[in-house]
């Protein structure tokens, strides 16, 4: 099922239910992945165009949620955590420290990396294999943080 299909079902459950906190946030999404096939000129986006979509708008929870905490905006916050829970649902499992770790590990014996300056070659290959189950941030660190100890 395409996630416009399960969003419009979940949307239909939400609006039942008298959800408004989650069907504020589908509508959110359904939106994001409108506009996103709109921008891409396509009848319907792939799987790895729809998590795209869904990491972008987990990322932009995420900026927002701390900048309201550095702003001591608890209420906004909150709301916004929220969203970040709600929108979890449609995120495929991430993955957990150990799994990251195991990919880069292997990422830097295919490409035969020597240390930091090797960190695009990694990347190259660990992003493809995490697409959507990792922030790109967390990976980026254990890239770097692995990469240094090798060059030490």
């Amino acid at each position: 099922m395409s996630l416009l299909n399960q969003l419009q079902n979940d949307m239909k459950v939400a609006m039942k239910a008298q959800e408004k906190d989650l069907l504020s946030v589908i509508r959110q999404l359904k939106s994001a992945v409108m506009n996103e096939k709109i921008q891409l000129k396509k009848d319907d986006l792939n799987r790895d165009e729809e998590l795209a979509v869904i990491a972008r708008e987990v990322k932009q929870r995420k900026d927002s949620l701390q900048e309201f905490i550095d702003g001591q905006r608890q209420d906004l916050a909150d709301k916004t955590q929220k969203e970040l829970d709600l929108l979890s649902r449609y995120m495929p499992k991430q993955l957990d420290d150990n799994e990251i770790t195991e990919i880069v590990q292997a990422a830097i014996k295919q490409s035969g990396a020597t240390g930091p300056s090797d960190m695009g070659k990694v990347m190259g290959i660990v992003s493809g294999q995490v697409k959507g189950r990792a922030d790109g941030k967390v990976v980026a660190d254990r890239v770097k943080t692995m990469l240094a100890e090798l060059a030490k």
